[in-house]
């Protein structure tokens, strides 16, 4: 099966638009007001309502959100899944994943030891790994993936610094990472923060599904 593609950290209704288009599977939108991909006000009500019906799952994403405003987030924004970037609870992820989908996200560093980070996490329906630093995603830069290389209980999203030069490297990785479905790719496909350069995203996508079926 092909890999599937997520794109965070969109800003923009045209270019949410533009990635449906071609066929991207995920658009992340950050709820995190210190990030500069903060989305909310940047995409109206009507665009919200026109981008629900679009052939593309969204994903918001959050950082150690209280609960209520999470579930009112999900349902103005029309939410398929929450990804919690945060230091959220096993609890607070099983409360969450009564009301939407759920991705919990894990800032890798040296030596963490994953099979016991995620395994308190079984209620989820899907992981994310990203690269351990001071903020939260959007670093543009890589962890050492052989730290993936264990029994995991949920498929994965592999994030952190992945860029339009990667494809082989994704791949090459990919024959042996058993949960791996997806990459989320953000600041290495910018113009800007929040402003993607589609012709990257779209270049990455076909190489990634050419060579994949090869």
């Amino acid at each position: 099966m092909s890999l599937q593609i997520k794109v965070c950290g969109m800003t923009d209704f045209n270019q949410v638009q533009s990635l449906a288009e071609m066929g991207i599977d995920f658009a992340g939108f950050i709820f995190y007001p210190p990030s500069s991909r903060y989305v909310a006000e940047k995409i109206t009500a009507q665009e919200i309502e026109l981008i629900s019906r679009m052939e593309i799952l969204r994903v918001g994403v959050f950082v150690d959100e209280p609960i209520e405003n999470l579930f009112k987030v999900a349902e103005r924004w029309k939410l398929d899944f929450v990804q919690l970037h945060g230091q959220e609870s096993p609890g607070y992820c099983k409360q969450a994943s009564k009301y939407c989908k759920v991705v919990k996200a894990f800032r890798v560093g040296n030596g963490d030891r994953l099979e016991e980070l995620t395994l308190p996490y079984g209620e989820v329906d899907s992981f994310l790994f990203d690269t351990k630093a001071e903020a939260h995603g959007g670093t543009g830069l890589k962890f050492n993936w052989q730290q993936l290389s264990i029994p995991l209980t949920r498929p994965y999203f592999l994030s952190g610094g992945i860029g339009p030069e990667d494809v082989n490297m994704v791949l090459d990785f990919n024959i042996h990472a058993d949960k791996l479905f997806a990459i989320d790719i953000n600041s290495k496909f910018e113009r800007e923060p929040g402003i993607k350069d589609l012709e990257k995203v779209e270049r990455f996508k076909n190489q990634l599904k050419k060579i994949s079926h090869e």
